[in-house]
């Protein structure tokens, strides 16, 4: 089967940057959440979004 080389390089850094972290999402989380903004690209923080009313 044929394997695109961009996806098979994004699933390999996905795994190293993983494994950094014990494969704890927590972990994950707060590393990439820490690198925003780091290249002054603004971070948009959205509010939660209300639910609706419902009948």
């Amino acid at each position: 089967m044929w394997e695109d080389p961009i996806v098979a390089e994004v699933r390999q850094g996905r795994q190293e940057h993983a494994a950094r972290f014990n494969y704890c999402l927590e972990a994950i989380v707060r590393d990439i959440r820490s690198r925003e903004g780091l290249d002054g690209q603004p971070v948009v923080t959205l509010p939660p979004r209300r639910k609706a009313a419902t009948k």
